[in-house]
């Protein structure tokens, strides 16, 4: 098992950054891969980026890609997303979640284990 919390979100203007936090408890996190998504209100669950535990990469959405960075401590075991210059189409409940292979995964059915959400809201 697997808990996760996320942390971080706020209301920021466009242009502005936000840092979200997801911290685990549980299972060893140095084996956890992590996924963070986002649902925007009216639209599905969509992937934002992912760190699978097997190596140091990172994977991102190309609405990300550039102004998004995901970062993770395994001392804290607690993952990060740094946002930058965010848009009003970020505006959304962002979630981390977790899975334990070591494959990239950007299809939310494959993660097993989700945080609560934190609602980032970026005004115009």
């Amino acid at each position: 098992q697997v808990q996760l919390v996320e942390s971080g979100g706020g209301l920021v203007q466009a242009g502005g950054s936000l840092r979200l936090s997801c911290a685990a408890s549980g299972r060893n996190f140095r084996s956890v891969s992590i996924g963070w998504f986002r649902r925007a209100p009216g639209k599905e669950r969509e992937f934002v980026a992912t760190n699978p535990w097997s190596d140091g990469s990172t994977y991102y959405a190309d609405s990300v890609k550039g102004r998004f960075a995901l970062s993770r401590d395994n001392t804290k075991n607690t993952v990060y997303l740094q946002m930058n210059r965010l848009k009003p189409e970020d505006t959304a409940v962002y979630y981390c979640a977790a899975h334990s292979s070591s494959d990239v995964y950007v299809d939310d059915r494959l993660y097993q284990y989700w945080g609560q959400g934190t609602q980032v809201t970026v005004s115009a």
